[in-house]
C-alpha cells in the first residue's frame, strides 16, 4: 500500500532518495493526491474528520528528495524543487483558472467548477471540492480542506500544517462563506454553511463568544476550535479589565456568533450559479 511504502522511505538518507524507484513511489504519492484518492483529512461519516498524518509525512519527503531546479516562466525566474512543480491542468479538469498570476501547486485535488481568480494560490496537499470559488489573493495553505461550494474571498487566508508544525490542517465545511481578509488557521474546522463576516481572524487561541448561546467556545489540547453549523461569525472586542487595560482603554479583537442562518443570510451568501 502507499502509505506503507511513504512510510518506509521516510528514514532513507539523502542519496538514497535520489533512487529512480523513490522518485517513481514520490510521483505516484502526487498523483493520488492530485486525483484525490488520498487526501491528509477526511470525512469519517459521522461528522468527524480522521487526520491521516502519513499524507503529511509524504508531503515533506518531496520536500526533502527534491532538488532544486530552473522553473522560469514567461520571462520570469522560478527556482524551486523538481519534486514540486506546478500541477498539471487541462481543459477536461473543468477548473476555471481565470488569467492573472495565479498559481496550483501539484499534489493538490481541485475538483470540476472549482474558480480560481487571479492572483490566488493553492499549495501542496490542498483539497478543493467542487463548486468553490477561491477569489483574488486568496491563499489554501498546505493540505487546507475546503468543501464543496465554499467562497473563499478577496484575501481569504487559509492556513497550512506545515510551517509551523501541527497534527491538523484547517477545514473548512460545505457551503462556507468566508469573508474578506478573515484568517483561519491551526486547524480550526468551520462547520457547514457558517459564515465568516470580513476580517474573521481564527486560530487555536482565540476564543469565540457565541452571544445566542451564550457560552465560549475554545480549542483543547486534543479538539481543536469549531465553528458550529449555521454560525454567523463577526469581529468584535473584549474589554481588558485590568487596571492597566482599563486605564488606557484597551480591547482585544474577539469573534462573535451574532445569529444562526436564516433565509436574510441565505439570500445576502448566495452563490451565483451562472459563474460555474
Amino acid at each position: 500500500m502507499l502509505v506503507d511504502r511513504i512510510t518506509s522511505a521516510l528514514s532513507l538518507t539523502a542519496e538514497e532518495l535520489q533512487s529512480a524507484s523513490i522518485q517513481d513511489l514520490l510521483t505516484e504519492f502526487l498523483s493520488a493526491l492530485n486525483l484525490g484518492e488520498i487526501r491528509s483529512a477526511s470525512p469519517d461519516g459521522n461528522g468527524n474528520w480522521q487526520v491521516n498524518s502519513w499524507v503529511k509525512q509524504g508531503i515533506l519527503l518531496c520536500f526533502r528528495a527534491g532538488n532544486m531546479k530552473d522553473v522560469s516562466q514567461g520571462g520570469f525566474p522560478f527556482f524551486d524543487k523538481h519534486t514540486i512543480g506546478l500541477r498539471p491542468m487541462g481543459l477536461a479538469d473543468g477548473v476555471r483558472i481565470v488569467p492573472g498570476g495565479s498559481a496550483i501547486r501539484t499534489g493538490c485535488y481541485v475538483s470540476r467548477g472549482v474558480i480560481c481568480m487571479p492572483p490566488c494560490y493553492i499549495n501542496i496537499g490542498a483539497y478543493i471540492d467542487e463548486g468553490t470559488m477561491v477569489d483574488s489573493h486568496a491563499l489554501v495553505g498546505t493540505c487546507a480542506q475546503i468543501g464543496k461550494r465554499v467562497h473563499l474571498s478577496a484575501a481569504a487566508q487559509i492556513g497550512g500544517v506545515l510551517e509551523p508544525a501541527g497534527a491538523r490542517p484547517v477545514i473548512i465545511e460545505d457551503d462556507v462563506m468566508v469573508g474578506g481578509n478573515c484568517g483561519v488557521y491551526e486547524g480550526v474546522i468551520v462547520r457547514k454553511r457558517a459564515v465568516l463576516g470580513s476580517g474573521v481572524i481564527l486560530n487555536a487561541s482565540t476564543a469565540v463568544y457565541d452571544l445566542v448561546n451564550e457560552k465560549i467556545l475554545r480549542s483543547q489540547p486534543d479538539f481543536p476550535l469549531e465553528i458550529p453549523e449555521n454560525a454567523v461569525v463577526i469581529p468584535g472586542a473584549r474589554a481588558i479589565t485590568s487596571e492597566y487595560g482599563k486605564a488606557h482603554g484597551l480591547s482585544v479583537s474577539t469573534p462573535l456568533i451574532v445569529k444562526y442562518r436564516d433565509e436574510k443570510t441565505d439570500v445576502k451568501t448566495a452563490l451565483e450559479d451562472a459563474l460555474r
